[in-house]
């Protein structure tokens, strides 16, 4: 069976952030890409309501074969935490600048969500209320994980990533030099080749 990679996208929500990314890699990968209802700009769905409930949205269209999980900050909670729920339906990981649920403050990053709330004043409010946690669970998490992020990050620094590769055991982490948090769609280009290796 061909590679089947979904795409899960930060808190902007947005289903096309992936897709310059997606569009390089090859033609005959199967790609699926998904959009967060209530956040960012896509519309509400009254059956999204928390963290959680974004979990199940992707449980539940799983395919029953292994998938690769791609995922761009706030989605690398989602991605981890189906890696827990469902390992044998995750075949490899690619998380981009995510906090895994991590105490992000004790790297010294931004809080995004100021501005978040300016850009999107619509969004749903548990996104910003909300603070999941899977960093207790990592070490379980056996997935061979390619760890993208930039060293001109305010929002997830580079000793996030840094701290994320100890704590998975089968973690690469790549460098962007000058990337920052919108690297994965921003730098695709030259991430495109490093995801190839790391899927194939």
């Amino acid at each position: 069976m061909t590679h089947h990679l979904v795409f899960l996208p930060g808190v902007g929500a947005d289903p096309a952030f992936w897709r310059p990314l997606g569009d390089q890699l090859p033609a005959e990968w199967r790609k699926t890409y998904f959009g967060w209802p209530g956040l960012g700009d896509q519309p509400a769905d009254p059956a999204i309501n928390s963290y959680d409930d974004l979990i199940g949205l992707v449980e539940a269209q799983l395919p029953d074969y292994p998938v690769d999980l791609l995922a761009h900050s706030m989605g690398g909670v989602i991605a981890l935490s189906l890696a827990l729920r469902h390992p044998e339906r995750i075949r490899k990981l690619v998380l981009a600048v995510t906090s895994g649920g991590m105490d992000m403050s004790a790297f010294n990053a931004e809080d995004w969500r100021p501005d978040y709330r300016r850009e999107y004043p619509d969004a749903a409010d548990w996104v910003t209320a909300e603070k999941p946690d899977v960093s207790p669970r990592l070490p379980e998490i056996k997935h061979p994980a390619l760890l993208i992020w930039g060293d001109a990050d305010p929002i997830s620094p580079l000793a996030a990533g840094r701290y994320l590769a100890q704590c998975l055991p089968n973690a690469t982490l790549h460098i962007v030099t000058g990337g920052r948090h919108d690297l994965a769609n921003s730098r695709a280009p030259e991430l495109a080749s490093v995801i190839k290796r790391h899927l194939a």
